[in-house]
């Protein structure tokens, strides 16, 4: 089959995925199978080999990822359930001067959502910024704006949430690298985002006539969080740091033994790097921790409302595997660089074209999981063919993925509600400040890139 030809089934495919998500609103699951099948059967591979790969592409990423994807968020459910969370947040925001408060607010959502969901992290710490607001008297665009940022920064580009996690299985790097590079891009992204967008909000960009919701009051939100959490005994802060921190400083200490000479594949280097065991360690610790705050009855629930919330990202990570699987079967990559005339000595064109994807994915269809998934998938059959190391890829990836969510998004309509918005304020507090990030993220991978690429 020609390379136009290839190039066309791989355009329809990406149609099907998002023409099913969109119309008959099928799961992004089913969707990503029904395209991995016309893909393969279009390309000549046959029902029956087309079925096969699928099959074995979806077991290939579950081998992989699904048990650290279900150990993440097991992880993240037990530092909300027991206060973790809550503790970690509030002692951020109270360290700080009123005048900063706002970049401790967009801290603690960015440490929080490392283990904890977009979703999870927003609704936790929400009741926390309408306490800040009131005392400080500050406008609640600009505590919404603030939890965004750094919600959104740690949860799209740090293990062990799944995009960051799956991203150096599809694209062929460390889980080390790509823990690196997500904090340290993250955090350079955080504070001019910050900068930008509270610059915007002091000009008047948000309304409070028009972006505020004043049939909902925001301060109900605050009295049902403590409602919940009254009377029942917190961890300290630093006892809830550990679960949080322990993945990262194991992996961490395993980049730095390598860096230091240690061969990679040597035991402790390989305990230490294995994302399983990180994980499976951390999640030991947030256990003892929850027996001694909430009793084993309630981690046990606890554990089991995790484990439910876990379906929905294993089965998109996994049917994005079965994709990944076809495509590059149908060596679709050598096809891409020679139909949309991507050189191979050209690393910002891949890095723009990574990010365009994404973007597209993104504005049409809502969900981040499926546009990072589906375009690292796509970029990992271009990849091996390009001097650039593919963690830049990833983040150019990862960043078009998150660039523009609206109304056809659940975290915009979590965080529009939960903030008291209308449309037109969520617009204002979750789409302009992620694609902020989105930009900036961009920006970074493209220097790196140029800079570092093969580092």
């Amino acid at each position: 089959m020609s390379s136009t030809m290839l190039v066309v089934n791989l355009a329809i495919s990406i149609a099907l995925i998002i023409g099913l998500i969109l119309i008959p609103k099928l799961n992004p699951m089913v969707s990503l199978v029904i395209a991995s099948a016309y893909m393969g059967i279009s390309c000549g591979l046959g029902v029956i080999d087309t079925l096969s790969t699928i099959a074995s592409g979806f077991g290939s990423m579950m081998t992989s990822i699904g048990l650290p994807i279900g150990l993440g968020v097991l992880l993240g459910q037990l530092m909300s359930d027991t206060g973790m969370a809550q503790k970690i947040a509030t002692t951020l925001v109270h360290a700080v001067p009123s005048k900063y408060v706002m970049w401790a607010l967009a801290g603690a959502g960015f440490l929080l959502a490392i283990p904890v969901f977009f979703d999870i992290t927003f609704i936790i710490l929400i009741p926390i910024g309408i306490a800040v607001a009131k005392e400080i008297n500050r406008p609640m665009s600009y505590v919404a704006t603030a939890l965004i940022i750094g919600d959104v920064i740690a949860q799209t580009y740090i293990p062990p949430t799944p995009n960051p996690l799956a991203a150096p299985d599809l694209l062929g790097y460390s889980l080390g690298t790509q823990m690196v590079v997500g904090l340290v891009v993250g955090a350079i992204v955080l504070i001019p985002a910050m900068l930008i967008t509270t610059k915007v909000l002091d000009k008047g960009f948000f309304n409070d006539k028009m972006d505020v919701n004043h049939e909902v009051d925001v301060l109900k939100n605050l009295s049902e969080h403590e409602a919940n959490r009254k009377d029942l005994p917190q961890p300290s802060f630093g006892l809830s740091m550990i679960p949080l921190l322990l993945p990262v400083v194991l992996i961490l200490i395993s980049s730095a033994l390598q860096a230091s000479g240690t061969p990679s594949d040597s035991l402790v280097v390989s305990l230490l790097s294995n994302k399983i065991f990180t994980l499976l360690m951390a999640v030991l610790v947030a256990y003892v921790i929850a027996w001694k705050f909430i009793g084993f009855k309630a981690a046990e629930a606890s554990a089991n409302n995790a484990l439910g919330n876990a379906g929905v990202a294993l089965a998109i990570t996994g049917a994005g595997g079965s994709f990944g699987t076809i495509i590059s079967t149908t060596n679709i990559g050598d096809a891409l660089i020679s139909t949309l005339n991507i050189g191979t000595g050209s690393v910002i064109s891949v890095i723009l074209f990574a990010y365009f994807i994404g973007f597209i994915f993104r504005v049409a269809q809502g969900s981040g999981t499926v546009a990072g998934i589906t375009s690292m998938t796509i970029m990992s059959t271009i990849v091996p063919n390009i001097a650039v190391h593919p963690v830049w890829v990833a983040m150019a990836c990862l960043a078009g993925g998150i660039s523009i969510g609206h109304v056809n998004d659940s975290g915009f309509w979590v965080c529009t509600n939960l903030s008291g918005f209308t449309v037109t304020g969520g617009l204002k507090t979750y789409t302009w400040p992620i694609f902020v990030v989105s930009f900036l993220t961009l920006i970074a991978a493209l220097i790196g890139a140029t800079i570092l690429p093969m580092a």
